[in-house]
């Protein structure tokens, strides 16, 4: 957590260095004060406007080691201010990170928000700002709270106020770079562009998870770390930018065409062995490389040139594969050569060292050479030895110990059992070891001060030359890093059209336009798992047909294709192919969606509360250019309530201006929405149901899309499908029919009327048929015998 919130003196500022105005100049000119933390490659940042006394966030988001994504901020919003962490002991920030949290959303709670209604409870309060702000970004509510109190201090445009009036905060707005389209981790859920599941290894349990069944999933073919994890930069933030998208579309058009699935296969293969480069380099900077580093910077840096090449003989006219041809310059030639004329990698597996090829450093050679005749000349030293031992010792001989030197070595005897039996003349007793005794004698001392350590003395010799095949690979880092930018994208887009090829996918056409028009649309996940699966076409204009009402049974198909239509939106928007027959994407500038009830444990908001925080997004923050998905929308109410809301939304876009009403899809099973009217009559709306069909008192689902309504939800017939019992179907089809015609409910589990006037009657007659004059007549009896058990019987079957 930022020291800021806390400490003064942790809250570092930054003047921006394009900015002439003056500390006091400050106090009349508009401010803008930028709060960041950045935390395991996830950025998150937010800022104050002083010119409108607006807070803009932005959610979490990626970002690399140099931090492009905060420099582009940096660029575009030109703080004037910059709050950031200071340096913190591990054990503090830990326990700040959740302090942190909670600080944030206090001070969120207890800024001065004009906005609020007059009357709203501490309680309510949470609940309504829920709605105004994401509390799903955990860092970007630590910087929001280390914003909140930088600003108080400053008192930020409230300056010659009275120091109880607080800085005001009259509006929030979800920040994104200008060419990076807003999607919200709810869209990302229920669209399943990303799905986590458990992995299934026993022993890759505490490892984390693997990707499941999503979109990422069957578009991540990517044959390097690096390639996946560029991939899943540009799923989390899709671009406007026509410019990058083309670039993109081009690679993937090229390497689609089957006469260049050769060249693929090629290209895939060498990308196998593009590997962790910034982890060997920052292990060279500590000299703590190891053999394998040297085997994986070799076939990254051989591959690359190879791949290099082959790009040389393919269209220039392509521009990624211009920049690789141009970009991967002849460094990478010099580091391959220099690292195979180096290295001796069969040598240092084997010893598991770094070791030099012959013929790099002469004095090496020389030691290497002493070191392999020793063999010989150390075995005529033994018989020589031999000869001076006592008669009882058959045989010896004399090895060569790394930092002790050389030692005789003889076997140890019987007799030799405590220490001062292992004393001999003209020897230095040095330790036991398996049995063998080892000595110094004057030809082992001899023989050191004439060899020397010469395994030691290699192995420095070695090392240093190491040092310096490090400095002149650390020299080329920059051509390195960029092999690893430019080859992951190549590997990124090969992905995507290898998953193109093999799902039929078509290359959309991108333009400015407001018009969505997808020919014969398929959803990519679904159609995977399912042997056939109907096409359904979209078409949403500029003018006409903004707003699509779709109804139709449920299990009919009214999800699917919303997420069908979502899905292809954001695939052209990452520059991939889309599963359709055609498709031209106007570029839209946000994805919102209200289509799954999430919990909320940390917020304690309910389910239908959720419902309408993700409805107030999209009603607030979509503009003329955004797609909207909306599913069932009101059902977590009543009927009245959820119905009124659902047409009062709709309503909403429609007063707009033409250019300032998104892309609406909405499902819903209410009706009365169209039966009612409660929906104004405009060419901005249009209705749209899902064909089915009655076959004798069976439903089938035809799942193809035409315009129109649906009059019934046949809900009795999907009971039935689902199992449940046949005379539960059929009665709540009765009570349905009664309720829909005005006719009275008449409850299965009392006696009917006319049953109980017969039973009425029979009592009735059997009394006037008494002769109560007559002194036998028992009248208690009678009562007893027929009207308390009638009573009896009809008490308990009421």
């Amino acid at each position: 957590m930022a020291a800021a919130l806390e400490d003064p003196r942790g809250a570092l500022g930054f003047r921006d260095p394009g900015s002439n105005i003056d500390e006091e100049e400050e106090d009349d000119t508009a401010a803008v004060l930028l709060s960041v933390l950045v935390q395991r490659g996830q950025l998150g940042l937010c800022f104050y406007d002083s010119g409108d006394s607006s807070l803009h966030y932005m959610v979490d988001s990626p970002d690399n080691y140099e931090l492009h994504l905060l420099s582009r901020v940096i660029q575009e919003v030109r703080p004037h201010v910059i709050l950031t962490s200071a340096k913190q002991e591990r054990c503090l920030t830990q326990y700040l990170k959740q302090l942190g949290l909670e600080v944030g959303k206090q001070r969120l709670l207890s800024a001065h928000l004009p906005f609020l209604p007059a009357c709203i409870s501490e309680r309510d309060k949470m609940s309504y700002l829920s709605s105004c702000i994401t509390f799903d970004s955990p860092l970007m509510l630590r910087a929001v709270g280390a914003l909140l109190k930088c600003l108080d201090r400053r008192r930020v445009g409230v300056e010659l106020e009275d120091s109880a009036v607080g800085v005001p905060i009259l509006q929030f707005h979800a920040y994104t770079l200008k060419e990076v389209v807003y999607i919200d981790r709810d869209t990302y859920s229920v669209l399943q562009i990303f799905k986590s599941d458990l992995h299934p290894s026993v022993y890759k349990l505490q490892s984390g998870e693997k990707e499941g069944l999503s979109l990422y999933g069957i578009l991540n073919r990517c044959k390097s770390k690096f390639g996946s994890k560029l991939l899943r930069q540009w799923f989390l933030r899709p671009t406007r930018d026509l410019a990058v998208l083309y670039r993109r579309q081009e690679v993937i058009r090229f390497f689609t065409s089957p006469r260049n699935s050769d060249v693929l296969n090629t290209l895939q293969a060498s990308l196998r062995n593009i590997r962790n480069i910034p982890g060997v380099l920052r292990r060279m900077t500590l000299s703590s490389t190891k053999v394998t580093d040297w085997q994986s910077l070799y076939k990254t840096v051989f591959s690359a040139v190879c791949i290099r090449d082959s790009m040389r003989h393919l269209p220039q006219s392509i521009q990624l594969f211009r920049e690789i041809s141009e970009k991967l310059s002849e460094d990478l030639h010099y580091v391959a050569a220099l690292i195979n004329r180096v290295v001796d990698f069969d040598a240092s597996l084997e010893e598991n060292r770094f070791t030099v090829k012959p013929n790099v450093d002469p004095a090496i050679d020389e030691k290497k050479r002493r070191m392999m005749g020793l063999s010989d000349f150390l075995t005529d030293v033994a018989r020589r030895e031999l000869e001076h031992l006592d008669s009882r010792i058959s045989s010896c001989c004399v090895i060569y110990l790394p930092l002790i030197g050389f030692l005789l070595s003889v076997p140890r005897l019987p007799s030799m059992v405590e220490k001062e039996d292992f004393e001999m003349e003209g020897l230095e007793f040095m330790f036991l070891s398996d049995d063998r005794l080892h000595y110094r004698s004057q030809r082992t001392r001899e023989l050191d001060s004439l060899l020397g350590d010469l395994h030691c003395d290699i192995r420095d010799m070695e090392t240093a030359v190491m040092t310096q095949l490090q400095s002149a690979v650390l020299e080329k880092s920059n051509s390195l890093y960029q092999v690893l930018d430019l080859l992951a994208e190549l590997d990124c887009l090969m992905a995507m059209s290898s998953a193109s090829q093999e799902y039929s996918y078509s290359s959309p056409k991108l333009a400015r336009h407001r018009t969505i028009a997808i020919t014969q649309g398929r959803h990519p996940l679904l159609e995977l798992c399912s042997p056939v699966f109907v096409a359904n076409s979209f078409q949403s204009s500029e003018s006409e047909g903004r707003i699509k009402v779709i109804t139709g049974p449920n299990s009919s198909g009214k999800s699917i294709f919303l997420k069908q239509v979502g899905l292809i939106v954001f695939m052209a928007l990452i520059g991939s192919d889309v599963p359709a027959k055609e498709a031209e994407v106007g570029l839209v500038d946000g994805i919102f969606t209200r289509m799954q009830s999430r919990e909320s444990v940390s917020v304690g908001l309910s389910t239908f509360m959720i419902d309408l925080n993700q409805m107030a997004l999209a009603l607030n923050s979509s503009t003329g250019s955004s797609l909207v998905l909306i599913d069932e929308f009101g059902k977590g109410t009543n009927t009245v309530d959820g119905l009124s809301l659902l047409a009062a939304s709709v309503s909403f876009w429609l007063k707009k201006p033409p250019v300032d009403v998104p892309h609406v899809l909405l499902a819903t099973n209410f009706h009365s929405l169209m039966q009612l009217g409660l929906l104004p009559t405009t060419g901005m709306l249009s209705f749209l149901t899902l064909e089915t069909a009655v076959d004798r008192d069976e439903l089938v689902f035809l799942y193809q899309l035409k315009e129109g309504i649906c009059q019934s939800s046949y809900a009795a017939n999907i009971a039935a499908l689902a199992g449940l019992p046949t005379c539960l179907v059929h009665r709540a089809m009765e009570a349905s029919e009664h309720y829909r015609t005005g006719k009275p409910i008449k409850r299965i589990d009392k006696a009917s009327s006319d049953e109980q006037a017969k039973r009425c009657q029979s009592v009735v007659q059997k009394f006037l048929s008494l002769d109560l004059e007559d002194k036998d007549v028992d009248l208690q009896s009678f009562m007893k015998d027929e009207l308390l058990p009638s009573a009896g019987e009809l008490l308990n079957r009421s």
